[in-house]
């Protein structure tokens, strides 16, 4: 029998639901056809589906299963059409158009299977929208709207069927309020190749389950919280926190700083109808303020922060591994500041938890700071000051909460808010953020990089890395080798992205890294090998080739992060996501990279001075790695360093 933990194995859903294409000529291949929708004819391509013809002629169809991050599932039928010659309405979503075809979206018979479609998941439906985290975004209430149901033709339930999951640190369940549409499971095994859902049962006794149905928080979850936005009712949401931070707001005796991490800052305006890419960064100041945080950092210090941490580290491994002759460094390098990256590697791959990096996650290492260096500055008492942190991610709920985070004396970070959650906070207070007026952080963490803000999207951890590692080693500006400074080949949304980068020549080292190493010459010439995966999908792919010694492991450093795009694509970002927006997203962060002066993690002043006045033995030392780093045992937990 398998283990309560194991995943739920089998072939990705793209393997098990290929679109059936017919094959009428070999020729077909890459062919158009001509189809008739609602009297329009279009051309499109051989083996398009209804849906996609429909939508090329601006006729939109109704899904609730269907997502543009998704393999077709073709189980919800709210997207059925007449087709000329079929006697059964067909589901568009599924089925694929050949030339000369005709199809009616819209006629009476449609709109009615589609009502009793709807009525039909209502009856199955328990709770109340005005109570439920979805109302106002819920595409169930949207199409009950849109068709006219304003009644219970087939029953309601009275009473719950099932208890809500409330076991996990980051994703709740209910399950009352699910429609079985699949997107979570396809999410989940598609997407991110966890397996930690499955559809259980047949025909009306469908049910989304874990494996035997345990409670989310003890199964392999990684908290991404993917499945959450893609949701389309309220049946997944991510832990709410609001209520505890306001009630710290509310007490006089607490000191109650947040931080703010730059992926939300490029969605934040799409919760007040704003295009996505719309960055409301300084407006989102005003408005913690004005909501009663006594200051607001910005989590792109300690990106910086953690730059210089891991690149430490990295180098200190290279140097270990190249110069000295140990054999047991582990190489490539992980980076380590996706929470839901990690607790991947813990389940799935924990013989690599030693390549991971001690690092810390940038949420993580300023927490340390706000009970430590930040409370001895204003001589406040680290047990009244509540440590927030505004991130994109679900998994921060939970890695905010696990048990080694307390180097600081205190539990480093108190409360995870994502950016869900705090533009509810905002329209609770009244605070229509893209109205109010700019205002900058505060010190003494004002000052950050661009390098900072694009840790927001996929390879920016990368990017930033080398930016600094570039400069430090070859003495030479990075602008110098990349135009702008901007190193394009480990940008985009490929899932897995591979670079080579050659040291040309090699500096003096830094007063900052001198306790470190003696000289660059053994980098002079050299070729560091790098590569970046986003959504777990992907990492699998590098760490599989990894285990089977293929190119990637041959790598020096890898970045992983467990979401799609990145942070910017993370479980508490603002729903609906797919690509277009995502893109977006990352289109507002790269812009506000190039908008700062300081482009460098190392040259960030915030961080050098907190080098001179708290962490005095520089980066690596005995200090940063008791406050800023976590070790890995074999077992794959994190264990405080001693």
């Amino acid at each position: 029998m398998s283990h309560p933990t194991t995943p739920i194995h089998r072939a990705p859903l793209s393997q098990q639901h290929r679109r059936v294409i017919p094959t009428t000529s070999p020729d077909a291949i890459g062919a158009q056809v001509t189809v008739t929708i609602n009297g329009v004819e279009a051309k499109v391509p051989f083996g398009a589906t209804i849906l996609e013809a429909a939508r090329s002629v601006g006729v939109q169809i109704p899904t609730l299963c269907d997502h543009p991050d998704l393999n077709v599932a073709g189980v919800c039928r709210m997207c059925v059409v007449e087709v000329e010659g079929q006697r059964l309405l067909q589901p568009a979503c599924t089925f694929p158009v050949v030339n000369q075809m005709k199809v009616n979206t819209h006629t009476r018979k449609v709109r009615q299977a589609r009502r009793h479609v709807l009525q039909l998941l209502l009856s199955e439906h328990f709770g109340e929208c005005t109570s439920c985290v979805r109302n106002g975004n819920c595409e169930l209430q949207s199409l009950a709207e849109e068709y006219g149901i304003n009644d219970f033709a087939f029953g309601h339930p009275e009473e719950p069927l099932v208890a809500e999951d409330h076991s996990s640190y980051s994703v709740m369940r209910d399950m009352n309020k699910c429609i079985r549409c699949r997107r979570c499971v396809r999410t989940c095994i598609d997407i991110q190749e966890v397996g930690v859902l499955e559809a259980i049962g047949r025909s009306d006794r469908v049910s989304i389950e874990t494996y035997e149905d345990r409670p989310l928080g003890s199964v392999v979850c990684i908290n991404c919280g993917q499945c959450v936005n893609r949701c389309p009712v309220g049946a997944l949401y991510a832990k709410d926190e609001t209520d505890a931070v306001w009630a710290a707001i509310d007490d006089p005796e607490k000191h109650v700083v947040i931080q703010t991490a730059p992926a939300p800052r490029s969605a934040m305006g799409e919760l007040f109808g704003l295009e996505p890419g719309t960055p409301v960064t300084f407006e989102m100041n005003t408005a913690l303020r004005r909501a009663g945080f006594d200051h607001v950092f910005d989590t792109n210090f300690s990106a910086d922060l953690t730059i210089m941490e891991e690149g430490t580290e990295l180098i200190l491994r290279l140097y270990k591994a190249l110069v000295l002759g140990h054999k047991d460094v582990a190489l490539p390098q992980f980076t380590s500041c996706s929470p839901g990256w990690v607790k991947f590697l813990e389940h799935f791959y924990p013989e690599y938890l030693p390549n991971a990096s001690s690092a810390k996650s940038p949420q993580q290492m300023f927490g340390a700071l706000i009970k430590t260096y930040y409370a001895e500055k204003l001589g406040l008492d680290p047990g009244n000051i509540v440590s927030v942190a505004l991130m994109p991610c679900s998994a921060k709920k939970f890695e905010c909460n696990r048990p080694e985070m307390h180097d600081s004396g205190y539990q480093d970070v108190d409360y995870g808010l994502t950016t869900r959650e705090l533009g509810k906070m905002f329209k609770e207070a009244g605070l229509h953020v893209p109205s109010l007026p700019k205002s900058d952080f505060d010190d003494p963490f004002g000052t950050a990089t661009g390098s900072g803000v694009i840790f927001g999207a996929t390879g920016g951890v990368m990017e930033s890395a080398l930016r600094t590692v570039i400069e430090l080693v070859t003495g030479e500006k990075v602008e110098s080798i990349y135009d702008h400074g901007d190193i394009v080949p480990v940008r985009g949304f490929d899932g897995v992205r591979y670079a080579e980068i050659t040291v040309p020549k090699v500096g003096p080292v830094p007063e900052i890294l001198a306790h470190l190493v003696p000289d660059w010459e053994w980098l002079n010439g050299a070729t560091l090998k790098v590569a970046v995966a986003h959504g777990t999908a992907n990492a699998k792919k590098v760490m599989d080739d990894i285990k089977a010694g293929g190119k990637f492991s041959e790598c020096h450093f890898i970045e992983f992060m467990a979401c799609p795009g990145g942070c910017l694509g993370g479980g508490g970002q603002p729903i609906p996501t797919n690509a277009a927006i995502r893109a977006a997203r990352a289109k507002a962060i790269y812009a506000e990279d190039h908008a700062y002066s300081v482009r460098k993690s190392y040259e960030n002043p915030a961080v050098a001075r907190t080098y001179a006045e708290f962490l005095t033995d520089g980066p690596g030392g005995h200090k940063a790695h008791k406050l800023l780093h976590t070790e890995y045992t074999a077992r794959g937990r994190h264990i405080p360093q001693e």
